[in-house]
């Protein structure tokens, strides 16, 4: 397979809302080619009992893709009856994106992100945390301008994105058609100063050896720097609180 409409390094046509039908003042809609996420973040004035009187918050993620957001219908997955996928996927998005926190700065709160899938072609779990990291600046600042943060709690930005081999050729940002035919795949986290986070690599029919994974490390790289751009030009549209 050759790509026709973009180059093996470059990104899908990406963009993140703020504004429009569906979107609050603490959520986006992020979109990565054909995948299209909403991302809401909110806060409670309480934590898990594993935290409770002690001096810090926490911060967790709920995913799910909404039933038509796939060719086939998608069963809902919620509560008891989530499913092992959407289990890993919301696990992976809290994780990551707490490693980009300052917990303590929260006091006894809890931030929740959720990422719900509106449209699904390939990438949704890497467009959730780039997406969701958005979403969270947007609470945040609303906290900060309510008096409510003693001082700012993020450490870096976040993103996230794929990379993988396909019929032989590494590519960046795999939709669909790529990610189910590709014989390496990886979903790669980096911080705003280019540091992993995780990396979620698999080799189906084809192991692949420490320089294949050292140039997709490079592409994911030269991947998140757009990312990055895009989160920045997205968060400099934010009303500035006075």
């Amino acid at each position: 397979m050759i790509r026709t409409d973009r180059q093996p390094n470059e990104l899908r046509k990406s963009s993140i809302h703020t504004e429009g039908p569906g979107i609050s003042e603490r959520s986006i809609l992020i979109e990565i080619g054909h995948t299209v996420v909403l991302c809401s973040a909110s806060v409670e004035n309480r934590v898990p009992r594993f935290l409770r009187n002690q001096t810090g918050g926490w911060l967790t993620a709920e995913y799910g893709m909404l039933p038509g957001s796939t060719a086939q219908r998608k069963k809902r997955s919620r509560g008891p009856h989530l499913d092992g996928r959407d289990q890993e996927i919301q696990r992976l998005i809290g994780r990551s994106l707490r490693a980009i926190i300052d917990l303590e700065t929260l006091g006894e709160r809890t931030i929740t992100l959720d990422c719900d899938v509106l449209q699904a072609d390939g990438g949704t779990r890497t467009a959730s945390i780039t997406g969701a990291y958005v979403a969270l600046v947007r609470l945040l600042r609303n906290m900060q301008s309510s008096g409510e943060l003693k001082r700012w709690p993020l450490l870096s930005p976040i993103a996230a994105t794929s990379v993988g081999i396909v019929n032989g050729y590494p590519l960046l940002d795999l939709e669909y058609r790529e990610d189910s035919i590709a014989q390496v795949d990886l979903n790669v986290v980096m911080n705003g100063k280019e540091r992993i986070i995780e990396i979620q690599g698999t080799a189906e029919g084809h192991p692949f050896d420490r320089t294949e994974l050292d140039n997709l490390l490079d592409l994911a790289t030269h991947g998140m720097r757009r990312l990055f751009r895009l989160q920045k030009e997205t968060i400099d549209r934010f009303p500035v609180n006075p």
